[in-house]
């Protein structure tokens, strides 16, 4: 596990001194990677480099892009900040669960513009949303206070030695394919059986129906059973 596969990714940045704040913590917990999108003043300026109090090698290797797709194939694992949980079909984890996160993979962390926080449009590009616990009566944080503790968090992960608990040989991650394989198979029989039977909502009840199924990280063991399943439904009628 490497921290070089550690990317924080500031959305629509608006404050030079949070940036330089930002780029000042990565550096305090050994962190490289910083890209912006779409930054509000001109980057890099003379105030986020001050503010970086020595950080100005991590601004200068800073990359910029114009819209978040732009750097989504970068990463393996996207994971938004959000100071509220949101009613859509994505998992929501604190600090804690971070331990679980497979950091060999390319893991990017997203953070929204200071007043107004990520959209749902932008987190619904995201594997999971991540709550930092804080007072229920003032939870809003700080942007690069909000970073900071989060670097230091996966640092301290990412930092010891401990002992790693392997996944057994037997086990294999199913492929997109097979997920796609399954999942058109359980929409079919669901067509035979006209459960879609207000059209109007059907094309957002295939879109929650997809990220179940892509979300669930299922094995190809898994994905053969289930499939087995929608398959033997579909016999019995």
């Amino acid at each position: 596990m490497s921290k070089k596969n550690v990317t924080f990714i500031l959305h629509k940045p608006q404050l030079s001194e949070n940036i330089g704040a930002c780029a000042r913590g990565i550096k305090n917990f050994g962190f490289s990677k910083l890209a912006l999108i779409d930054p509000k003043p001109l980057f890099p300026n003379d105030k986020i480099i001050a503010t970086s109090v020595g950080a100005k090698d991590i601004i200068k290797k800073s990359k910029v892009y114009d819209n978040l797709e732009n750097i989504i194939d970068k990463i393996d694992i996207l994971i938004a900040t959000s100071a509220r949980i949101r009613n859509k079909n994505i998992k929501h984890i604190e600090l804690k669960d971070l331990k679980k996160i497979d950091f060999k993979k390319t893991v990017g962390f997203l953070f929204g513009p200071e007043a107004s926080g990520l959209s749902n449009n932008e987190i619904t590009y995201t594997n999971y949303t991540l709550n930092i616990s804080t007072d229920k009566n003032f939870k809003s944080l700080n942007l690069s206070h909000s970073l900071i503790i989060i670097a230091q968090y996966i640092s301290n992960i990412l930092s010891h030695d401990k002992i790693k608990l392997k996944k057994s040989k037997k086990f294999k991650s199913a492929s997109k394919k097979e997920i796609l394989s399954m999942t058109n198979l359980c929409i079919k029989h669901l067509n035979q059986i006209n459960f879609f039977k207000q059209k109007e909502k059907k094309p957002i009840m295939l879109e929650n129906l997809r990220n179940i199924f892509y979300k669930m990280e299922l094995s190809d063991k898994e994905t053969r059973i289930l499939s087995s399943v929608f398959a033997s439904l579909g016999k019995k009628r």
